[in-house]
């Protein structure tokens, strides 16, 4: 909590172009003299993506993709390196974890960046914005990010302190813990607040920015994961009425670092190989122990450690892929090498995100897809099937299926078509962070990961009885100690 509070410095924030994250303010900037010209507020509404970007590159993967069936941490048996990853892996996660306490804090450093720049947009005299659609835009922006920053946090603690607006340090020791709905209704209400700021500045949006359809798709989202059908129709149908974004004819393209999509991507985190702090490296974490440049096209970078070998695809993955299915050539790779045990074999890894274009060094420019075009039709699937209307449903997830070159089932009821829609999910959004949230708000993820537990120990005889013992209370991660140490929260029961 003690993040709740973090004063945002102003020198952290980038400002805009259509490449909006690589431009530094030219001058140092203060609280006396900010907050008095259009750009300025623009510069402030830059600074609330920051601390996304930031844990989007690392600490999600960790915490959202590798405790799912989809993928696990390569074992190495040199230096037992990654020892976090292996413990979310392994469902193994102590309240110690460093990825915890950074996903925390950071999406405070978020909330309390939106916080403040919704206060400052909703007291600025009228005479600042000289251009008309600048100022919807980006308080439509700080509450979209304010609700995303909450649904990601509600999603892997439950109940989470609620903050929505600038506070003291000492107002910030006072607030505990508020019930999973009550976040929910904050996010909620943001979203349909950003939803009708964007509807004014419809004309204002930028490449890589939040915008209309990203609150829509978000809204969506989140009525979803409250088994809120007919709301999460409706406002995914408003995206489809858009008529503005489209599947990619081919699913290899979606994350082309050299030619990076915005067809079908409707928001995605940013990411510029042109800057150390503004790049990823997406490719060199998945790559496979032993691999050197095999696979990253850059041998000088060491693979050799516990910073490598992230989302193996796990065989229930592959084995989920159907014959002929185009996305499996595009998501899971394989390179030839020793594995764990010694021996020279195929080793899966994760080739969805590519390696660097230009940079000689570990620096990646993927960008993180976290709505797309085909989540729009397969949640507005579900929704339809979930509401029994299952003939309408079907169009939208033959849609991504052709783009993958497989048929559609034939008879296909109810029930059939819910469990269609699922394995079309696992597939086609794999290693991109949804696996493990689509498993909990559907109530399988017990049966779904025991059962990958008790595989996956079939198959590597080096993890001890004591590994995926998966209880429910693991669905939720713990709260870290200095919250419960420094302002007296709850913590998670199990922990």
């Amino acid at each position: 909590m003690k993040h709740i509070y973090i004063i945002i410095l102003i020198g952290l924030c980038f400002g805009c172009s259509s490449g909006f994250l690589e431009i530094y303010p030219e001058t140092t900037l203060n609280e006396g003299n900010f907050y008095k010209s259009e750009n300025e507020y623009i510069l402030l509404t830059n600074g609330c993506y920051v601390p996304m970007r930031n844990y989007y590159k690392e600490a999600f993967w960790v915490l959202s993709e590798i405790p799912s069936d989809n993928s696990s941490f390569q074992y190495c048996p040199h230096d037992g390196g990654g020892l976090e990853r292996r413990n979310a892996d392994l469902f193994q996660v102590t309240a110690n974890d460093g990825y915890n306490t950074s996903f925390w804090n950071t999406s405070y450093d978020g909330i309390t960046r939106c916080n403040k720049l919704i206060y400052e947009i909703l007291k600025s005299d009228a005479s600042i914005w000289k251009t008309g659609g600048y100022k919807e835009r980006c308080l439509g922006e700080g509450y979209f990010l304010r609700a995303l920053y909450y649904f990601n946090l509600v999603r892997q603690f439950g109940g989470v302190p609620l903050v929505v607006e600038p506070i003291s340090s000492q107002d910030a020791v006072n607030i505990k813990r508020s019930e999973e709905s009550v976040i929910y209704d904050q996010i909620i209400l943001d979203l349909n607040q950003s939803v009708a700021l964007f509807e004014i500045a419809k004309d204002k949006e930028e490449t890589g920015r939040a915008n209309h359809a990203a609150s829509l798709t978000l809204l969506g989202k989140v009525y979803l994961t409250l088994q809120r059908y007919k709301e999460t129709e409706t406002v995914l149908q408003k995206v489809l009425d858009m008529k503005k974004y489209s599947l990619l004819p081919n699913y290899s393209d979606l994350l082309n670092p050299s030619n990076k999509d915005y067809i079908e991507t409707i928001y995605a985190i940013q990411y510029s190989e042109n800057n150390k702090d503004l790049s990823n490296q997406f490719c060199f974490f998945f790559a496979p122990w032993g691999s050197k440049g095999d696979i990253t096209h850059r041998p000088n970078i060491n693979i050799n450690n516990g910073h490598h070998g992230w989302n193996q695809p796990t065989t229930d993955l592959i084995e989920a892929f159907e014959v002929g299915d185009k996305r499996k050539d595009a998501s899971i790779g394989y390179w030839y090498g020793k594995d764990w045990d010694g021996i020279e074999r195929n080793i899966p890894y994760c080739c969805k995100f590519k390696s660097p274009v230009t940079a000689s060094d570990n620096r990646c420019s993927d960008n993180f897809p976290v709505l797309r075009y085909a989540d729009v039709l397969l949640m507005l699937a579900e929704a339809l099937n979930e509401q029994g209307e299952t003939a309408k449903a079907i169009p939208f997830v033959e849609q991504v299926r052709n783009r993958a070159e497989i048929d559609m089932p034939k008879d296909l009821n109810k029930a059939k078509l819910s469990e269609l829609i699922e394995k079309e999910r696992r597939v086609e959004f794999c290693f991109e962070n949804q696996r493990w949230y689509d498993l909990k708000r559907t109530g399988k993820a017990l049966e779904v990961l025991k059962a990958h537990g008790a595989r996956e120990k079939s198959m590597k005889p080096y993890l001890s009885a004591n590994t995926y013992l998966l209880e429910e209370y693991m669905l939720l991660l713990p709260i870290p100690p200095d919250e419960i140490l420094l302002n007296g929260l709850e913590q998670n029961p199990g922990y």
